[in-house]
């Protein structure tokens, strides 16, 4: 018993750390991303209507339908994807080329 618990006082401290490093990379990552200006890359933003992305956008490259519930659409673009809710812009992600792990290419 004795042995158990003097065990796991001395992982505590190891344990502790673990989530402040994958915050760190996850923060940089995003820091990293080209600014959606004029000068970085342009693209959706959140309220935006469905018929206002494709008027200043164009034509997505590929439309998949509506998942779930609420339901949620996906309009890949060659840099991006828009997520919609119904008919309105939540989020856009820039596309990776190859999947990342932190700073590193997945192998």
């Amino acid at each position: 018993m004795k042995y158990t618990l003097a065990s796991t006082l001395m992982l505590l401290p190891l344990l502790a750390g673990a989530p402040l490093q994958a915050d760190t990379l996850l923060i940089e990552t995003i820091a990293n991303e080209p600014p959606n200006s004029p000068q970085g890359l342009p693209r959706p933003t959140r309220g935006m209507r469905m018929s206002q992305v494709e008027r200043q956008y164009g034509e997505p490259v590929q439309r998949l339908p509506a998942v779930g519930h609420p339901p949620i659409t996906r309009w890949k673009y060659p840099k991006y994807t828009v997520y919609f809710e119904y008919q309105y812009v939540i989020d856009t992600v820039i596309n990776r080329d190859t999947p990342t792990v932190g700073h590193k290419k997945a192998e």
